[in-house]
């Protein structure tokens, strides 16, 4: 036993690693870990598979269709509109709005959901406004995981830990018990951000110009191909210029007519092409090519009557993540054409094609207008300001709304557990047609799923192998002299500083076990260590990495890594000091 104890910890400690690195997506490394747990016999085949059947692994695949269903219907567009009056009036009702709102809606709906649907909204209420956009994004996101400390749905993470609690011995988790200490959250981190808005918020400036935003000038031009040119008469994709740099032909003109830069699109003497490409270099290379640059002028990237230019976000658990341009071919799948990407601090105008992607890069983009839509579909990727013409089903916001409410009450009441009343919900959005079939398959984040039902293998073989037991032991006999309060401290802050650098489900499923089994072994109750390992997972603030949505503002709101430690950091130590005084006298030890 003492052996398998060993080889636990050293597959926790290479997932603790792989987590923090990313060095392979976060699902990845969860099914990774899993297999390694049943490869070397700590845990039988159908002990490593048990988290896709885990009530918790059902549940959040299920809220994520719920909360599709709600947004295809265009239900929660009023609040957009209200949110821009408010944004409209005040800088201080604006960021009360969003933090109250976004709070509010994601203690019911995936929170990712609610910042993606914010975004372009908090975007055009700062241009329109003369506000910064990092002045309101970072309130978005922060108020969005307050709220999901509220309830037992408003996070997967409440979810995963509730059916961990379950499966070792405790009561289930109610809907409202996060309430209590969730609401404090909610409200002492909006006054915060209400009393720092000047001091600690970045005003971090923009320029809505992307084509200046992004330093273009000297990337963008046009090209004459020269009666002398090699690549004349032959195929784009085969063509020398293409080959010898890095060169991407954004579009092709030939008579006065625009054309796809197609691959196969065979060119011709006297084609003009738009490229996107080190104009100092192409200079250098122009006599060898064949061609010649057109007289300077204004580049525009975008023609207004049918080419769009925009930006958007590659989202957490995208299917883009930790792959490169040439991978996904979005010229292929959408007919967009990649100018230059924002890669974290930095912007990138040569070699995008083998640059790994990252959840927050911000991509410059151009696109025929026609085809936008098929781009905004993709739940690989935000676009942050456009989001005018998207086609809503208006006439199922009332069945929408009222499942979700039914779905919620039904569990809250306890007629039925939460699984089944968001099962049924999900069946209900169906028939009612609030979405489609696919539409649902499409709505659930699989990389979540995988991930959930990986980490849950985790806390199974701490439990079977004793090494929960064996680190209960260890914090009982160097803090449990303490007292409780002494645990309860270790496990929240144990908990804040893992999750603000790995997945926040993985965090709360290695922690949890272990506030378990601490507790039983000396005899008071679990709840409070449970609830503060619970809300301290969900309290990332202090980097752009260890939550979803704080990785999808950090590109829009053209933030810096050290911001988020700046304003995040002494917010959780209140939350810590907070946690350590109340969580007792709510869930009493």
């Amino acid at each position: 036993m003492e052996l398998d104890i060993a080889i636990v910890l050293i597959i926790i400690a290479l997932g603790i690693f792989l987590f923090v690195t990313e060095w392979i997506s976060v699902d990845s490394t969860s099914i990774l870990l899993m297999a390694l747990l049943m490869v070397t016999g700590i845990l039988t085949a159908e002990e490593g598979l048990s988290g896709f059947s885990n009530p918790a692994t059902g549940t959040v695949a299920a809220m994520f269709v719920l909360s599709a269903g709600l947004f295809s219907t265009g239900a929660l567009n009023p609040i957009a509109d209200l949110l821009t009056r408010a944004g409209k009036k005040s800088y201080l009702l604006g960021l009360l709005s969003v933090m109250l709102i976004s709070g509010c809606l994601s203690a019911f709906i995936n929170d990712t959901a609610v910042v993606a649907l914010f975004i372009p909204v908090v975007m055009s209420m700062a241009k329109s406004t003369n506000i910064n956009p990092s002045k309101l994004l970072m309130p978005l996101s922060f108020g969005a995981l307050f709220g999901g400390c509220c309830t037992l749905i408003g996070t997967s993470t409440n979810i995963l830990v509730s059916s961990i609690a379950t499966k070792m011995g405790e009561p289930e988790l109610t809907m409202f018990e996060f309430a209590p200490f969730g609401l404090i959250v909610l409200l002492v981190g909006t006054i915060y951000m209400v009393l720092t808005r000047s001091k600690l918020i970045p005003d971090r400036k923009i320029k809505y110009n992307l084509e200046e935003k992004y330093g273009m000038g000297a990337y963008l031009t046009d090209i004459i191909l020269l009666p002398d040119s090699q690549s004349i008469g032959v195929k784009l994709q085969d063509a020398q210029l293409v080959k010898d740099m890095d060169l991407d032909v954004i579009s092709i003109f030939r008579d006065g007519n625009r054309l796809s830069p197609h691959p196969s699109r065979v060119l011709l003497e006297g084609d003009i092409l738009n490229v996107r490409c080190n104009v100092e270099v192409l200079r250098k290379l122009r006599i060898k090519q064949g061609i010649k640059l057109k007289p300077e002028k204004k580049f525009q990237v975008a023609e207004p009557k049918n080419t769009q230019l925009l930006e958007a976000v590659i989202t957490p658990s995208s299917n883009f993540e930790g792959r490169t341009l040439k991978d996904i071919d979005l010229r292929s799948k959408y007919q967009a054409n990649v100018l230059a990407i924002r890669h974290r601090d930095e912007f990138l105008h040569e070699g995008l094609g083998s640059v790994k992607l990252l959840a927050g890069d911000v991509l410059l983009i151009t696109i025929r207008k026609d085809n936008l839509e098929n781009l905004r579909k993709t739940p690989n990727l935000l676009v942050v300001f456009d989001h005018e013409g998207v086609e809503f089903n208006t006439g199922k916001i009332l069945y929408a709304v009222a499942i979700l409410a039914g779905v919620v009450i039904a569990a809250a009441t306890g007629i039925v557990p939460i699984m089944t009343s968001a099962i049924i919900g999900c069946l209900v959005m169906v028939f009612t047609g609030c979405l489609k079939p696919q539409e649902a398959y499409k709505s659930i984040n699989w990389k979540v799923i995988f991930l959930l039902a990986g980490v849950l293998s985790l806390g199974t073989a701490l439990e079977k192998t004793g090494a929960a037991d064996l680190l209960a032991e260890f914090l009982i006999n160097t803090i449990g002299s303490y007292g409780p309060h002494a645990l309860l401290a270790t496990f929240f802050i144990l908990t804040l500083i893992l999750t603000n650098f790995m997945s926040n489900n993985a965090t709360a499923a290695l922690i949890a076990p272990i506030a378990i089994i601490t507790a039983h072994s000396i005899g008071i109750s679990a709840k409070p260590l449970i609830m503060g390992v619970t809300y301290a997972a969900s309290l990332s603030l202090m980097t752009p990495v260890g939550y979803q949505t704080n990785a999808m503002i950090y590109g829009p709101g053209n933030y810096r890594f050290s911001d988020y430690f700046k304003v995040g950091a002494p917010l959780n130590l209140i939350f810590v000091i907070l946690g350590i005084l109340l969580i007792p006298l709510i869930f009493p030890f």
